[in-house]
């Protein structure tokens, strides 16, 4: 079997496979690589020593059975068996789930989120959005400090424990997007640095310096990232990828890291036969992001945006402080201008940054879909102090019209695990770092930062304590009882609708027409209309722009979901709706 490995300032390098040394020899046609030949097959263990220093593993390993500093393992990715012919699930249409391997379940493995698929596919989403899975220091964490981006985390199930996983989803009719961060690695089990210039000082970061995407040496780190995207893709059968903080890859080279890993991808997909697809988390409020390469953007496929989740958050919690301030103003009519618009800041003044901030999308060639539309993420409930869901302050009613909003708007629609019944468990910040010092720093970090906005350190979780991870478990005897049962049939009967009303998916994002009143909106989507009062009070809610031409003349409503009991408006103009209270209606044809 041949070994490879990329060390560029190495004066020599021996690998050691099965607890034998085999020297390496340069690479005469790769600058910088090095070589070998040795016995080896699936399984086997190996190393690589460089200038007589200690065993490291593979930058490239494909399985670390032993936790990132241990040893690497060879991985024979036909030695799988597949049960299931998938042809793919392409992005348009889709309604996605993030889901988090450790906490989904209490065993916190891919084996025992299978058990759970057939409640997903129940739900009617059509794509798991995985949290990461690449090796991570101890047994539980959030997965965002992996350090080997082609291997899979060992206690979750190893290699083999992810492709049953996507095997059985893709059996449920269900795809499979991994989320996979290329802005930081560790810093704990991180030993890129002595293999060669994975990162650069010119550029920092804050998580320290840079991904060494523009400075010498950096033609085979950008190689290393998209290699492994390809390989996560293609070995693993998933359809698509989730990129952590692309605002945070920096890169001045002309050609951009996300367009060449946007052209790679949609070079895989034409050659495997299925569709594809990256979406980007980004800070930016840049269409460009998502704009085809061929009209000059980076050809990712999506975007998250946060600015609908901030929107919504204030309209429903009444919070303002931090980065919801530039929000919380006029919080329906922040809804209103992203419904519409995509992005609140689109070149307007944001008071938290202290600037201005965004640009425009062009609604009248931008499709929707390629900006997913949330309640809640991780980060929106991890980050906070006490990792407290919406269902912890938010009444049914209003989490119920925050879903209504989500999956009828002309947005990608995402769910947080557990979201759909009202999970009333947390979702707290943890880790299970092994040592001591770098675990202390976390803890004592994690409280100074909320002690600075008013916090007693003692109410915030200790990350390393084994019950912050055991409270972020799902409690699954919760979807059958009250008043979860309720909210969960809710989520099914509007992905129902979803998924049925083909308006419900246009991705014409210059036919969404948005009335908001000061705790009342009316979401227009061609025949369909979703009323909403946010307010705890009744309230009338105008269902027609009586200006707007065409408006006269139709033929009324037809309720077809609502939280509350809810007629058919006998004025084809209004709908009076009960306090916290949410209405999907439909234009009924006119009487011939």
């Amino acid at each position: 079997m041949r070994f490879d490995v990329w060390a560029p300032d190495a004066g020599e390098v021996e690998v050691r496979v099965d607890g034998r040394a085999h020297d390496m020899e340069r690479d005469p046609g790769r600058e910088g690589w090095w070589c070998a030949e040795a016995p080896a097959g699936h399984g086997s263990r190996y190393a690589f020593a460089l200038d007589e220093g200690p065993p490291l593993p593979d930058p490239r390993s494909r399985r670390q059975p032993d936790g990132p500093d241990g040893a690497s393992a060879v991985v024979d990715h036909d030695v799988f068996d597949w049960t299931h012919d998938w042809a793919g699930r392409p992005l348009p249409g889709a309604v996605l789930y993030e889901l988090h391997v450790g906490t989904f379940t209490t065993a916190g493995t891919f084996d025992a989120a299978v058990e759970r698929l057939p409640h997903l596919a129940g739900l009617g989403i059509t794509h798991i959005e995985l949290m990461p899975v690449c090796p991570f220091p101890g047994t539980h964490g959030w997965g965002y400090e992996g350090v080997s981006l082609w291997a899979v985390h060992e206690p979750y199930g190893g290699p083999d424990g992810l492709k049953r996983f996507v095997d059985a989803a893709h059996g449920h009719g269900l795809g499979v997007v991994l989320d996979v961060v290329h802005n930081h690695l560790g810093p704990s089990g991180n030993h890129l640095p002595r293999f060669g210039p994975y990162f650069t000082d010119r550029h920092h970061t804050p998580w320290g310096d840079a991904v060494n995407l523009d400075a010498p040496g950096s033609d085979e780190v950008r190689d290393f990232l998209v290699g492994s995207a390809l390989a996560w893709l293609r070995d693993y059968r998933l359809d698509g990828l989730r990129l952590d903080a692309v605002h945070a890859l920096v890169d001045t080279r002309a050609v951009h890291l996300l367009e060449e890993l946007s052209t790679a991808v949609d070079a895989l997909s034409a050659s495997l036969g299925r569709p594809l697809f990256l979406i980007a988390e980004s800070d930016r409020n840049d269409p460009l992001t998502t704009t085809p390469r061929d009209a000059g953007g980076l050809g990712v496929h999506a975007q998250w945006n946060d600015d609908f989740h901030h929107c919504l958050h204030t309209a429903v919690t009444g919070e303002s402080a931090g980065y919801y301030a530039d929000f919380a103003v006029s919080p329906t009519a922040a809804l209103a201008k992203v419904l519409e618009r995509v992005f609140f800041h689109d070149g307007t003044y944001s008071g938290f940054r202290g600037r201005r901030h965004g640009r425009p999308v062009d609604r009248a060639t931008v499709p929707g879909h390629r900006f997913l539309a949330y309640t809640q993420t991780h980060d929106q409930i991890g980050n906070r102090a006490t990792g407290d869901r919406l269902a912890a302050t938010v009444p049914p009613g209003l989490l119920a019209a925050a879903a209504a909003l989500v999956l009828t708007s002309p947005f990608t629609p995402m769910l947080f695990m557990g979201e759909e019944w009202g999970a009333r468990t947390p979702w707290q910040f943890f880790t299970d770092h092994s040592d001591p010092e770098l675990a202390a720093a976390i803890t004592r970090g994690r409280r100074r930062e909320f002690a600075s906005h008013g916090w007693n350190a003692e109410d915030i979780p200790d990350p390393q304590d084994p019950a912050t991870r055991l409270r972020s478990c799902l409690d699954w005897s919760e979807p059958d009882g009250l008043p979860h049962a309720g909210l969960l049939a809710w989520y099914r009967r509007l992905i129902a609708l979803r998924h049925a009303e083909p308006a419900l998916t246009d991705p014409a994002l210059d036919a969404v027409r948005v009335t908001a009143g000061e705790h009342t909106l009316c979401l227009e989507r061609g025949p369909f209309r979703v009323a909403v009062n946010l307010s705890p009070e009744d309230a009338g809610i105008p269902l027609h722009d009586a200006g707007r031409a065409g408006a006269p003349g139709h033929g009324g409503y037809e309720v077809l979901a609502s939280w509350q009991p809810c007629a058919d408006p006998a004025d084809s103009r209004f709908l009076t709706l009960p306090g916290h209270c949410v209405a999907v209606l439909r234009e009924r044809l006119p009487r011939a």
